[in-house]
C-alpha cells in the first residue's frame, strides 16, 4: 500500500472569503488564485454543490498557481479568521433594470447574512460588491457594527476604470496614463470629475484632440457600459472580478493607494447618512481616510444629487 501523505499543520497568512459563487464571485476567486496573494480562499454559497463544483474546477488549475488552500462551503463558520470578506451574493441586474431595482430582495438578504458574517469574523474587512452597492454598503455598515473604514463597497472603481479606458482609447494612450475619476453613485447619477482630470499633469481639457464632444462620448460610453454588456452577454463579471482582486492586493500590501470607493459619509463633502464613492486611501486596515478633493460648482452639485437619489432609495 502507498505510504500515507502527511503534511505539517497549515497556517494561513492571508485568508479571503467570498460570499456568493455566481459569475462575479467565481471570477473574483479565479483572479485571486492567478494573482497568488491569498494563502487561503473560502468560496461560500447557499448551494453547497455549486461551491464544491466551482472549487474542484479551480483546484484542477492549482498546478499553475501559488499554493492556496481552497474551501467550498455553505457554512458561515468557515469564514472565521478571514482578513477580507467579499460579499457578491444577491439577485443580479437583468436587462432593462437599474441597479436600484434590486434593492428590496438584496436588502432582505443582507439583513440575514451580514450579522452572521460579523459574528464569525468580527475583525475582518468587509467589501461589498452586490448591487445597489452604495445602499447595501450603508446597510452592511449598520448591520455589522464594524468601525468606520472596515466596511466599504467597490463603488465607482469599475466606472473609473471604464472611464480611463475610453479616454485612453480616444487619445491613443494607455488607461494607466489617464488620471480621472468617476464619483458619486455607482449608477445613473454618477459623474465625471473633469476639473482635475489630466495626463501627466496636463489638464485633459487642454490636451490636443480632446474637446467637449469627446468628453461627452467618453462619459456616455462609461455610463452605458453595464447596460450594453448585460444586453450582449447577460451579465458582467470579468472587469468587476479584476477590481475585487486589485482591492484585495492593496489591502494585503498596505498600499495606501487612492481609489474611488463607496463609503458611509459622516460630514465629508458636507454629506452624511449616505454611502457613495469619493477618493479614499486604502491600506491594510481598510479605508484609512477620505480625501476631500477640490470640486467645481457643477461637480459639487452632482455629488449632492447622487446623495439625494440614494437617500430616496
Amino acid at each position: 500500500m502507498p505510504k500515507e501523505c502527511t503534511l505539517p499543520a497549515f497556517k494561513t497568512q492571508f485568508k479571503v472569503s467570498i460570499i456568493g459563487c455566481g459569475n462575479v464571485g467565481a471570477t473574483a476567486g479565479y483572479a485571486m488564485l492567478i494573482d497568488g496573494t491569498p494563502t487561503e480562499l473560502v468560496m461560500m454559497d447557499r448551494n453547497k454543490e455549486k461551491a464544491e463544483g466551482l472549487v474542484l474546477d479551480l483546484e484542477h488549475s492549482m498546478a499553475f498557481f501559488n499554493a492556496t488552500k481552497v474551501t467550498a462551503t455553505n457554512d458561515f463558520n468557515a469564514c472565521k479568521g478571514s482578513h477580507l470578506i467579499v460579499v457578491t451574493a444577491g439577485v443580479r441586474q437583468q436587462e432593462g433594470e437599474t441597479r436600484t431595482d434590486l434593492i428590496t430582495k438584496n436588502r432582505a438578504l443582507f439583513r440575514d447574512i451580514i450579522p452572521k458574517i460579523a459574528k464569525v469574523a468580527p475583525r475582518a474587512i468587509l467589501l461589498i460588491v452586490t448591487n445597489p452597492v452604495d445602499v447595501l454598503t450603508q446597510e452592511a455598515s449598520r448591520l455589522s457594527g464594524f468601525p468606520a473604514g472596515r466596511v466599504f463597497g467597490t463603488g465607482t472603481m469599475l466606472d473609473t476604470a471604464r472611464f480611463r479606458f475610453h479616454i485612453g482609447e480616444k487619445l491613443c494612450l494607455s488607461p494607466k496614463s489617464v488620471e480621472a475619476f468617476i464619483l458619486g453613485e455607482h449608477g445613473d447619477t454618477s459623474f465625471p470629475v473633469w476639473s482635475s482630470a489630466n495626463v501627466a499633469g496636463k489638464p485633459l481639457v487642454a490636451t490636443k484632440g480632446f474637446n467637449k464632444k469627446v468628453a461627452d462620448e467618453c462619459y456616455k460610453e462609461t455610463k452605458n457600459a453595464a447596460y450594453k454588456i448585460i444586453h450582449d452577454l447577460g451579465f458582467t463579471c470579468y472587469s468587476i472580478g479584476t477590481v475585487i482582486k486589485e482591492i484585495m492586493v492593496h489591502i494585503f500590501q498596505n498600499s495606501r493607494v487612492v481609489l474611488p470607493l463607496s463609503v458611509p459619509l459622516k460630514g465629508e463633502y458636507g454629506l452624511k447618512g449616505v454611502a457613495l464613492s469619493v477618493p479614499c486611501v486604502l491600506d491594510s486596515s481598510g479605508i484609512a481616510s477620505i480625501l476631500e478633493v477640490p470640486l467645481n460648482f457643477a461637480e459639487k452639485r452632482m455629488l449632492k444629487k447622487s446623495a439625494e437619489a440614494l437617500r430616496k432609495v
